[in-house]
């Protein structure tokens, strides 16, 4: 039960900084593995659906196990989602709340605020243009770039490749450029 409550409480955010940058010198370690989810697509789709398609065309085996690592992912987040939690609602930073609140966000009793991440908005114009293009989006830059931020600002970084320096600040412009010009303006349009 101590071990439960210690797992329970909140945690520095250095802890899983520290752990995801021990991930990369141990798969580098153990089979110069390169840290990196969006491929797993690509994985997936070479192997549930074969077809004379030359991106998909390869060895999806050798790369099993990142279909591991992407599954030891969400059974862990469903885990710690449903099994973890200590009751309370999840903390917000103050300066978050207030600008969180500007945009009808008041909720958080659930790791993402039902006010934007709910069936019933999936269904609308509103959620047509956050969830299916910004997914587009995302799914496009990813294929565009080359990988992923953890690709990138992760493996890419540590091992000092000039392409994934230019991405990695490439995705904080673009980061910066939606939270603080793009989402509060669709949000005052939506509202």
């Amino acid at each position: 039960m101590q071990l439960l409550k210690f797992i329970q409480q909140p945690w520095h955010w250095s802890v899983s900084g520290l752990l995801i940058g021990l991930t990369v010198p141990v798969l580098l370690l153990l089979g110069n593995k390169a840290f990196g989810i969006s491929s797993s697509l690509r994985h997936i789709c070479a192997a549930c659906f074969p077809a004379d398609i030359t991106f998909f065309k390869y060895d999806w085996k050798k790369e099993s196990w990142n279909l591991f690592f992407v599954g030891g992912i969400v059974i862990g987040g469903f885990l710690a989602g449903h099994f973890l939690q200590d009751g309370n609602d999840i903390q917000v930073a103050a300066a978050t709340q207030e600008r969180l609140a500007n945009y009808g966000v008041h909720d958080y009793s659930a790791l993402l605020p039902p006010e934007i991440f709910s069936w019933s908005n999936l269904f609308t114009w509103k959620g047509g243009i956050f969830f299916v293009l910004g997914g587009f989006l995302v799914g496009f830059g990813t294929r565009y770039a080359g990988g992923c931020t953890s690709g990138h600002s992760i493996m890419g970084l540590s091992n000092l490749q000039w392409p994934s320096l230019v991405a990695t600040c490439c995705f904080m412009a673009g980061g910066f450029f939606s939270a603080n010009l793009l989402i509060p303006y669709f949000f005052k349009w939506f509202n």
